[in-house]
């Protein structure tokens, strides 16, 4: 679900680097995010993301990525991946990465527009706790991206769920398609931002994203094929004043037609069946005040499954970000009502008060 530090690519998302040779380096960097939460019954301390960042080159065209996250109570790796990149138009990773999504999940938590940005029903490589079909929006495969003119693309295969209703072992593919109509979007590799404070003045990116895996939900011997598909954009400018304005927004669509006998079984791959959607809007004001500027936002977000058994859900989120320095530090404060989460099916119904604190270097 997040995405990484490339030092090497930009300086906005650059750790320390060591140069070790003309051509060879190796940049090593770091990123938290944690927040306290408040709701009717709970009060809870919670360290939401621990990230080592370790990347670097041997030659210019060969590079590599070594991140690691506290996942599940457990401190482990979150990509580790062997990058062929010879030129903008086309490049090569193998190993384990992100898979090639709609915009939330290749922005990561550390460069969403909103605090809790992972509310609509998630593909396969962030749904499984056993680690079935890969984590954190991360699996293990080999992806070809790049960027020509305006437009940029990712095509991955992946190991997706294995075992369980999987017997064949069949892959997962997965690609995203972007169009930059106005500036082009400033980021390592194929991940996104959903929103760059201004810095790249006019902004109106739209894509498709897409995977598919057969056999890729539900038990063995009573499986089905699992399909998803989306459509996001997003829109920035800045306005004479320095202030910024932000929209965001996705439509996703997800088939896999679970049958009884596969939902009521403990070993059933749960995959989410219907549609969701969901809009974001924010106002980052020019004139600082103290360290950093202010930047409300709203977001809604709604989940129709196909299944009526199942329940629509809804999730509204009203907050604001003090941004002190872009994605590398800054604060938030908000409050969401709803029941929206991230399988599709229907949460509590609560509503919830969060501080959260963010950094990365």
């Amino acid at each position: 679900m997040s995405s990484i530090i490339l030092a090497s690519a930009t300086s906005a998302f650059a750790g320390g680097t060591i140069k070790v040779g003309d051509d060879k380096s190796i940049s090593v960097g770091m990123g938290l995010r944690t927040a306290f939460t408040s709701s009717e019954d709970t009060n809870n301390f919670s360290l939401q993301n621990a990230r080592i960042y370790l990347s670097g080159q041997v030659n210019k065209d060969f590079k590599f990525t070594y991140n690691t996250e506290e996942i599940w109570g457990s401190y482990g790796v979150l990509d580790a991946i062997i990058q062929y990149e010879p030129s903008k138009a086309f490049n090569i990773w193998m190993g384990r990465h992100l898979t090639p999504a709609d915009r939330i999940e290749m922005n990561g938590p550390f460069y969403g527009l909103s605090w809790n940005q992972y509310t609509m029903p998630l593909y396969s490589s962030d749904e499984d706790p056993k680690t079935r079909a890969g984590a954190y929006g991360r699996d293990n495969g080999i992806t070809a991206w790049g960027t020509i003119n305006k437009f940029q693309y990712a095509i991955g295969v992946f190991d997706g769920l294995q075992g369980g209703a999987n017997i064949d072992d069949n892959l997962l593919f997965a690609g995203r398609f972007a169009y930059n109509f106005l500036s082009m979007e400033d980021n390592p590799a194929y991940y996104t931002s959903s929103t760059y404070y201004g810095g790249l003045g006019d902004i109106f990116t739209v894509a498709v994203s897409g995977q598919q895996q057969s056999d890729g939900a539900g038990i063995e011997g009573n499986s089905v094929d699992f399909m998803g598909a989306a459509i996001d954009f997003l829109y920035e400018t800045k306005l004479g004043s320095g202030d910024v304005i932000t929209v965001e927004g996705e439509y996703k669509v997800m088939d896999a037609d679970l049958n009884a006998t596969a939902l009521a079984s403990e070993d059933n791959f749960f995959m989410f069946d219907g549609a969701s959607y969901f809009a974001t809007a924010a106002y980052l004001l020019a004139n600082p005040i103290g360290k950093g500027k202010f930047q409300p936002y709203v977001r809604f977000t709604s989940v129709e499954p196909t299944d009526e058994n199942i329940g629509s859900s809804d999730l509204t989120e009203v907050g604001v970000n003090y941004v002190v320095a872009s994605h590398s530090m800054r604060l938030n404060f908000n409050v969401t009502s709803g029941d929206a989460s991230p399988s599709g099916a229907p949460g509590i119904d609560a509503t919830s008060y969060t501080f959260g604190m963010q950094q990365q270097f």
